[in-house]
């Protein structure tokens, strides 16, 4: 559950709730009794870096498997290629 910031605009009031997202907002002060009390915007507990969040991104994850790669043919010519023994 998300931990939401309020505060009063006509008492200065201020205080965090533990709140489902789907629990109607709060809006009468406990301090003071009036309708002032409001959601206040407040940054993120956390912050992604890099370039995206995958499996491999973990320490000690699995690690993804290299493409072997062909050698080149060799050149035509030498007599190694199909082309050049017949």
């Amino acid at each position: 559950m998300p931990i939401y910031e309020y505060r009063c605009e006509a008492c200065g009031f201020q205080k965090d709730y533990l709140m489902k997202m789907s629990d109607a907002p709060l809006t009468t002060c406990p301090e003071c009794s009036k309708e002032t009390f409001s959601k206040m915007l407040s940054a993120a507990g956390f912050q992604l870096k890099g370039s995206g969040w995958y499996a491999t991104d973990f320490k000690g994850g699995a690690k993804p498997k290299e493409e072997k790669k062909e050698a080149p043919s060799p050149a035509c010519g030498t007599g190694a290629c199909p082309a050049c023994t017949s």
